[in-house]
């Protein structure tokens, strides 16, 4: 059992981790596009307090992304790893786009 739980955690971190790079370079795009649609009044609100709102911001997205390891290894464990190759897709990109959806309406009001 530890040994099958062993490799398909592996395989759902070699998979996901690498991911993750696309993950938050999207959500770091929405971030960065509403700075620059309200400059030169975004400029004003740039501060301490405000880098590390969004660094505390950035590590629960981070933390959020970890909830994907729920559903791969359940999937693993069922024994369909052939068909959910192209069900990690989709999970990344409903997962991304929702979590890029939360990101907009975050900065919608900071900015």
């Amino acid at each position: 059992m530890f040994g099958r739980f062993s490799a398909y955690a592996a395989n759902s971190l070699r998979y996901w981790e690498p991911r993750r790079l696309i993950y938050d370079a999207v959500l770091a795009l929405v971030v960065l596009g509403h700075f620059v649609a309200r400059w030169p009044d975004s400029r004003n609100v740039v501060s301490i307090d405000a880098v590390l709102g969004l660094f505390i911001l950035a590590v629960l997205a981070n933390v959020a992304y970890c909830a994907v390891y729920i559903p791969d290894l359940f999937v693993q464990f069922s024994g369909l790893e052939q068909p959910w190759r192209r069900g990690r897709v989709a999970l990344l990109i409903v997962g991304t786009a929702f979590a890029a959806t939360i990101t907009h309406f975050m900065m919608s009001g900071t900015f």
